[in-house]
């Protein structure tokens, strides 16, 4: 066993520890032009971390406001929007669904739980009441099962019902948005309000979404289908299906029973293509995630220009540093110290800049996406291990860009260094 270890343990502890008390002392003997550059190092991790926190927060707000049904869910549409090749006059001669479409799943697929038919309109409507009128909104028609595929809670009254549905009652359920510009002041519900020439009773209005893109996302009123067809129907709208998934089922099953119903329906030979789409909400999940990952990718490699930017001053000063204490680089190597210890002293100095820069920037980095995500109303996400990154990363940078000035100044000739003035 090495006799020595214990004790040469102990002294690498205390190298290590005088080489940091005299990091801290020659920053502190420099205040200015320390603090300039744990000013440059801080405000570049603090616009990473902000970046990553609020980017973090924003995609989760996406994924909470796209997919905002509580249960997994599908949906049956002419196309994959998440898959390119199809062009648009195959997008034309493809059959759109029918109700009875929905039914046939609803009946033969024991993995869905609530199924709901819809027509999207290619156009936008205005909605009148008395002296009052929206802005252009989305006018859709829906099946009665609309609240529970996608857990849109109703504010007032109630949604249409199964009756009214198949009776095709003309009434209708306002978003917040034309609820709020045509009744500002009054309870919506039981009033009579005009679409083009037709009139519909206000049975209810949905709660406000808080979306992500704003207003738009509450500028919409739904009608029953059955009713739609009768008044509004043209061969240019749109139409699809969404369903949940029972408890107990995956996705893949309500994906496969799905193509198999509606391929019999269809009449899709066996080894032709489907010419339609079933898109899950994993697969909105997973595009979401990828399109918020680039992003921030970008955005965080440009941020990162100003840690580089933050290096190239942590050279310079560390340069000069060199240059001021030649003299004391030199009485430290005439009383024994070697090119590692010099290399050591200036690497952990640099270091310790850039960590202190570090610590500061996350701190306002923190600081900023709180301050961010309240403006923005994006929840607020705190990242333990990207803090630890990026305090470690900087550091690194220290480490990194210090490494040429500690090395000049573990090259120089002790005796020169002695007679430096």
């Amino acid at each position: 066993m090495d006799q020595r270890s214990p004790s040469w343990s102990t002294s690498k502890r205390g190298l290590w520890r005088d080489n940091l008390y005299q990091a801290l002392g020659v920053i502190k003997a420099n205040k200015m032009r320390s603090s300039l550059l744990i000013l440059g190092v801080a405000i570049g991790i603090m616009t990473i971390l902000a970046m990553v926190t609020v980017l973090t927060g924003l995609g989760r707000k996406i994924n909470k406001d796209l997919v905002s049904a509580t249960r997994p869910y599908l949906v049956v549409q002419k196309f994959d929007m998440f898959v390119g090749g199809v062009d648009d006059e195959e997008y034309l001669r493809r059959k759109g669904f029918d109700p009875e479409d929905a039914d046939a799943l609803e009946e033969s697929c024991p993995a869905l739980d609530d199924v709901c038919y819809a027509i999207s309109p290619n156009r936008m409507y205005v909605l009148y009441y008395k002296a009052e009128k929206t802005r252009p909104i989305q006018f859709v028609g829906m099946a009665h099962t609309m609240p529970d595929v996608y857990s849109i809670p109703i504010e007032t009254g109630r949604f249409f019902t199964e009756t009214e549905l198949s009776h095709r009652e003309r009434v209708v359920v306002l978003g917040y948005g034309p609820a709020q510009d045509l009744f500002p002041r009054e309870n919506p519900t039981g009033k009579v309000i005009r679409v083009s020439d037709k009139r519909y009773k206000v049975v209810g209005t949905f709660a406000r979404r808080k979306h992500f893109i704003g207003a738009i996302s509450d500028n919409f009123a739904v009608i029953p289908y059955t009713t739609y067809r009768k008044d509004f129907m043209t061969k240019f709208d749109n139409t699809s299906i969404t369903a949940n998934v029972k408890e107990g089922s995956t996705l893949e099953e309500g994906q496969e029973q799905i193509t198999n119903v509606l391929r019999i329906r269809r009449n899709i030979r066996p080894g032709r293509e489907n010419n339609f789409a079933v898109i899950t909400s994993e697969a909105f999940l997973e595009t979401i995630g990828r399109v918020t990952f680039y992003i921030g990718l970008v955005l965080i490699v440009i941020a990162s220009i100003g840690l580089v930017v933050g290096g190239i001053g942590v050279m310079n000063i560390m340069l000069i540093s060199v240059a001021e204490r030649t003299r004391e680089i030199g009485v430290r190597m005439a009383i024994g110290a070697n090119k590692r210890d010099i290399t050591l002293q200036f690497l952990i100095e640099s270091a310790t800049l850039t960590g202190i820069g570090g610590i500061v920037g996350t701190l306002l980095g923190t600081t900023a996406a709180v301050v961010m995500s309240h403006l923005l109303r994006f929840p607020f996400y705190f990242s333990v291990e990207w803090t630890l990154i990026a305090v470690v990363f900087s550091a690194l940078v220290g480490i990194i860009f210090g490494l040429y000035p500690a090395r000049r100044a573990a090259r120089l000739d002790p005796v020169v260094a002695l007679h430096y003035e």
